[in-house]
């Protein structure tokens, strides 16, 4: 870029800004490199020209109502309440994988008991808590 159009760009840029308006290119963070920080980011400048509009008197009814709604308890009690059921998802998703482990464990210790009694050890489809199942209604 030569030197006088450099200086063109930042004199629209002064010009825009005396003006009140936003500058034609913002220099800040570079681009997102994953689909979610180029979200965070459009989120971030979201917000800042909300901001803007509010403090200036320009803001529309839905921007007002949108961050009204945003601060208001029953929100934050949703918020709270989303947060509370990824817990419990969470804690859910590693109670199956425990669950697993310990099926695995109970199927490579019945292997090994069986080994030592000198009967075949159990195949990898065979868990033989079936016959621990059945064993356990008899009493």
């Amino acid at each position: 870029m030569r030197k006088s159009s450099r200086k063109q760009v930042v004199l629209k840029r002064v010009d825009a800004f005396k003006k009140g308006q936003t500058p034609l290119k913002k220099k800040g963070l570079p681009p997102g490199r994953t689909l979610e920080s180029v979200e965070n980011q459009l989120v971030g400048l979201a917000i800042d020209l909300a901001r803007e509009q509010i403090e200036k008197g320009t803001a529309s009814s839905q921007v007002i109502t949108h961050f009204l709604k945003l601060g208001s308890s029953i929100a934050r009690l949703e918020t709270e309440k989303m947060q509370r059921e990824n817990e419990l998802l969470k804690a859910k998703t590693d109670a199956l994988k425990s669950q697993k482990k310990t099926e695995d464990l109970y199927r490579k210790a019945l292997s090994a008991m069986r080994s030592y009694t000198g009967s075949i050890p159990l195949s990898e489809n065979d868990s033989g808590l079936d016959e621990i199942e059945d064993d356990s209604e008899n009493f």
